[in-house]
């Protein structure tokens, strides 16, 4: 019995041991299992991929930048360092322009303006610089480009087509002509006369400075105080000169036709292979004569040719065989044609007086001058439109003006009506190219004026 309940004990002992290790087998197993589950679902779990993915870009891109040869990540380098440098410059770089006043010199401007003296001296030592920037004119305009006051570069523009630009290059500086952007544009316009031509030419928008060149043109033709009618008009076809797309001025006139009392004048510009212009009539002959009409830009006509005229001041009859022309004191005579001075003093009632010979048998006297041309002397040669002396009121005048004589063969002639020789006309080794180049330009001129009268009369 003993026995048999030890043996009982025994196993009763045994089992509940075997059991409980079991259990606790089994319930780490689950554990296991679910911390495994939780560690794979996680979010952390993704972080650490995402991590091992970074970490495998950067090996695969210092694999990569382990290929590339040191050379050319220098050079890199240095075209970044260039960039930056470039950039820096660009910064600090400051621009001024500058309008020379009466009386300025570069140096008081470099002085205004806190530039750099030293490279003023450079710049004025350059041997290619001459007059284009060492004689400077009211109204020039300088711009400079500097860095912490040491000149950059320096520009003055020569003309509407031309320019100077001095530049630093190695410390030193060098000069060069460069091109302005500069553009032509053609341009018609039109006036009729109402009360004189300058004023139908402001009334009609357009500039006294082309009007001036108008009157240039026709000047041997037509005498505009005197000749000019009411309702007489004219068409011009000109150049406007623009840059950087403004308008800057007007240029040369192309063609042009004025109808002045019943009479049609046309002149065309015509520019040879020399690069020099002058304007003809369609048929090629020169609108300039030999001699002008009127010597002088004067006020008006104080006396006229007259042989049976009352002398203001003798009181006596005695011819008057030249034209007075009133004009303030010191306006400038200007020769009326080429010629040679033939004389050159005081000539009794003439007063200060110079005689020109124009060829064989023309000549033309100049009197009552204030003062002569200092640097002309007789025997010397003058040609059209150069100043020979001023107007003043020397020997017996009553007040200060010209008086001008032609002269043919002795004869005295008037010199607003007598028929002036013609200048030459144009070379025969430009006609044909001439011709072809005035036919084109008068049709531009017929169109314009047509398409206008159509317009006018569409709109009345």
């Amino acid at each position: 019995m003993t026995r048999k309940t030890n043996s009982l004990l025994h196993d009763y002992k045994l089992r509940p041991k075997k059991d409980t290790h079991n259990r606790k087998f089994r319930f780490s197993g689950i554990v296991i299992v679910c911390l495994f589950l939780i560690i794979i679902f996680s979010p952390w779990s993704w972080q650490l991929e995402k991590i091992e993915d970074t970490k495998t870009n950067t090996r695969s891109t210092e694999t990569k930048d382990e290929k590339i040869p040191i050379a050319v990540k220098k050079a890199e380098k240095e075209t970044a360092s260039k960039k930056d440098l470039t950039v820096a410059l660009d910064s600090e770089l400051q621009k001024i322009e500058i309008t020379i006043q009466q009386g300025d010199t570069l140096e008081e401007l470099f002085k205004k303006n806190d530039l750099s003296l030293g490279d003023l001296i450079k710049i004025t030592n350059i041997d290619t610089l001459t007059q284009d920037l060492k004689y400077l004119r009211p109204g020039d305009t300088l711009t400079l480009t500097h860095s912490d006051n040491q000149v950059i570069s320096l520009t003055r523009n020569l003309s509407l087509k031309k320019a100077l630009l001095i530049e630093k290059e190695n410390n030193q500086f060098k000069s060069s002509l460069i091109d302005r952007n500069t553009k032509i544009k053609k341009r018609f316009g039109y006036g009729r006369i109402k009360t004189s031509l300058f004023d139908s030419a402001i009334e009609s928008g357009l500039t006294e400075k082309l009007i001036m060149n108008l009157a240039d043109i026709l000047a041997w033709d037509i005498d505009f105080v005197y000749d000019i009618r009411v309702d007489d008009d004219f068409y011009v076809l000109f150049e406007e000169i623009w840059q950087d797309n403004r308008y800057i001025t007007d240029g040369e006139i192309i063609a042009l036709e004025f109808n002045n009392n019943g009479r049609v004048y046309q002149a065309i510009r015509y520019i040879d292979k020399n690069g020099l212009s002058n304007y003809f009539t369609p048929e090629g002959n020169n609108m300039s004569k030999a001699f002008l009409r009127a010597p002088l830009d004067f006020t008006r006509v104080s006396s006229n040719f007259n042989p049976n005229r009352k002398h203001p001041i003798l009181n006596t009859i005695r011819a008057h065989r030249g034209v007075d022309y009133a004009a303030p004191k010191g306006t400038k005579i200007k020769a009326s044609g080429n010629g040679k001075i033939t004389f050159k003093g005081v000539k009794s009632g003439y007063g200060n007086v110079i005689i020109l010979q124009h060829g064989d048998n023309i000549t033309t006297l100049y009197a009552h001058m204030s003062d002569f041309n200092s640097t002309l002397k007789a025997g010397q040669r003058v040609e059209q439109n150069q100043v020979i002396g001023y107007v003043g009121s020397s020997g017996l005048a009553t007040a200060s003006h010209l008086h001008y004589e032609y002269r043919i063969d002795g004869i005295h002639k008037n010199p607003r009506t007598v028929e002036l020789p013609q200048a030459k006309p144009i070379q025969n080794e430009y006609k044909e190219d001439f011709l072809v180049k005035s036919g084109s330009i008068i049709n531009e001129l017929t169109y314009y004026k047509e398409s206008r009268l159509l317009s006018v009369s569409s709109s009345n």
